[in-house]
């Protein structure tokens, strides 16, 4: 039987509690026996007990003076460390935790850099962690040092359940083989076959109007990640999942929502299981070292594992026959869709449902996420709406379908998904951990070199740093697109291009950027050619979901904010984006 993450957890710091006892509780013994000391049998007893805390205590100490000299001696310093109530490591953690269930995004990394500077390390229980927001620092972790850091076996542990050994998951040849046989279905002539989108986006445009028809708000993000699903699934398995099949969620007060039928569907517990399992993902990760503790009788993840294996399963036991009835082996050109080229490649049930797993989460959740704050900020900004739709009417007209060549001559559409990206990135905390010992550099002004010892995990915000008011200009924190087109943008970001890192950087980039980028602009493209108005509900928005009042009055965006955004493994909106729509005159833009 296989033991839980929490009792697995516990019998290893047991075997190393007990087998320092028996070390230090047999030397004593004998040193005894040899008239070497005269110690009463319960004192003996007493230093054996406390023989690992005691080691454990001092080996800190001395890895710290270690630390210190090997720092020195690379002409760097030791990243500050964070101080706080004892005991420290489980105060910083209690913090970690909170802040990433019912606080705002990077609150606790405002509070520290503010004391700390912008790279600064916190204690946790069994472990330290360097946090960074220093786009010269997460340049080396992602590119120019690219080869000095991994996933690590801690995080690979962690998403284990939720990730198995997929792209996301996993490092060396594993992660390399990942990325070769997935890179030929991300190049141009497949991202821009618009058909998958087009079918998918006039289904969700044509339930949404149904819907508002009937009086009722819609849930935008609820809408647009069934939109990607049943994408991402065509796309991805040549198999439409038909999440939108079941209609759209009515609001909580509605008679007619939480019906057994709304409850039941395929794509909903799968969708279900998927968020759940995903959202316990990042309770984990919070709790570094010490995460199985809270799974102690078991493993959180593993239920919503297989709800999603038992969903995607039959996709693949259907491409496999499909293959085996095919004698000749087909390239990456003669495959419809990305899981008939996998199956050409490897047979191999755990590699394939791993990595279908680690694309459904590229495929849907980054992309969903982009459109839910992309309407967010539409609802907010009626006037950049009204702008978005002349460049949209001005280029393919009120019904047209867009071409690649149109989306890629709309140049504020373009720079309104970056804004979005550059307050509401997808994926806004990430980390590696450090394979070597290593300086950190930075070309920034005061900032010195930063010692980075081995195995010291390194987690980044690029929700933080692409906030920051000294990298972006006064007005950082102002959602303002034109800063991708005017003078700011040479003065800012073309000269420093790692100050803007939403799909991440160097040879771990994500490979459906472009795919991302492409799917957004067609949905958008499609809503404004129909929509007009955008306004959000927040009398049907869930009361737990809305800013709680300490927020107010708060400097930046969250002081401001009309919902909620939370992160599991991607940025989303608590309870929903619950918006009302006005429909747009057939003759405007004519």
């Amino acid at each position: 039987m296989q033991l839980t993450p929490g009792l697995s957890f516990i019998a290893k710091l047991l075997s190393f509690y007990l087998l320092t006892f028996a070390v230090v509780y047999g030397l004593l013994r004998i040193s005894h026996a040899s008239n070497l000391h005269n110690l009463p049998s319960w004192a003996v007893i007493v230093l054996s007990t406390f023989a690992h805390p005691l080691f454990f205590l001092i080996h800190g100490y001395y890895s710290d003076y270690r630390e210190s000299g090997k720092a020195a001696a690379l002409g760097a310093i030791i990243v500050p460390i964070v101080e706080g109530k004892w005991p420290v490591s489980i105060s910083n953690m209690t913090k970690l935790v909170e802040s990433f269930t019912n606080g705002y995004p990077g609150d606790f990394m405002w509070e520290w850099m503010e004391k700390y500077g912008n790279t600064f390390q916190i204690s946790l229980p069994f472990q330290r962690q360097v946090w960074t927001v220093e786009p010269d620092h997460i340049k080396a972790i992602l590119a120019t040092q690219f080869d000095s850091f991994e996933k690590g076996e801690q995080f690979i542990e962690q998403a284990r359940s939720m990730l198995g050994t997929g792209v996301f998951n996993s490092d060396g040849d594993m992660w390399k083989f990942h990325r070769t046989i997935t890179r030929p279905f991300f190049v141009r002539d497949r991202i821009s076959d618009f058909e998958i989108f087009g079918t998918h986006a006039d289904d969700a445009l044509r339930q949404a109007k149904t819907r508002l028809a009937e009086g009722y708000p819609i849930d935008f993000q609820d809408l647009v990640s069934r939109f990607t699903l049943d994408s991402a699934s065509q796309f991805l398995f040549g198999h439409n999942v038909h999440s939108l099949s079941g209609g759209l969620e009515y609001p909580e007060p509605s008679s007619k929502s939480n019906t057994p039928m709304s409850r039941n569907r395929p794509a909903d517990s799968f969708t279900s299981a998927f968020l759940t399992g995903q959202s316990q993902l990042a309770l984990r990760l919070s709790r570094g070292k010490t995460w199985p503790i809270a799974e102690l009788f078991s493993d959180r993840i593993a239920p919503n594992r297989k709800v999603v294996d038992d969903f995607v399963r039959p996709l693949l036991e259907r491409a496999i026959m499909k293959k085996r009835e095919v004698k000749d082996k087909l390239d990456e050109k003669e495959t419809a869709n990305l899981l008939d080229y996998l199956v050409q490649q490897t047979e191999d049930p755990t590699i394939l449902m791993d990595e279908l797993v680690n694309l459904l989460v590229a495929g849907r959740d980054t992309t969903a996420s982009l459109l839910t704050f992309a309407v967010y900020m539409m609802a907010e900004h009626p006037d950049m709406t009204q702008r978005l739709r002349e460049e949209i009417l001005s280029k393919v007209g009120p019904t047209n379908t867009p071409a690649y060549k149109d989306i890629r001559e709309m140049k504020y559409l373009r720079a309104f998904l970056n804004e979005v990206l550059r307050l509401y990135p997808a994926v806004p905390f990430n980390g590696r951990r450090a394979k070597k010992d290593m300086v950190l550099h930075s070309n920034t002004p005061g900032v010195p070199p930063l010692y980075i010892p081995a195995h010291m995990t390194c987690s980044y915000s690029v929700f933080v740093m692409q906030r920051r008011a000294d990298l972006w200009g006064p007005d950082a924190l102002k959602f303002d697109p034109d800063r991708f087109i005017d003078e700011r943008l040479s003065k800012y970001l073309t000269p420093n291009p790692f100050i803007f890192c939403p799909f991440n950087a160097g040879p771990r980039i994500c490979l459906g950027q472009q795919f991302a980028y492409q799917e957004a602009s067609f949905f958008l493209i499609r809503l404004l050619q129909q929509f007009s108005l955008f306004t959000l509900a927040q009398d049907a928005q869930p009361a737990d979901s809305l800013p709680p009042k300490s927020w107010a009055g708060a400097s930046g965006s969250k002081g401001t904010e009309k919902i909620r955004p939370q992160s599991h493994l991607t940025m989303y909106v608590k309870g929903g984006l619950w918006v009302r729509l006005q429909e747009a005159a057939m003759t405007e833009g004519v």
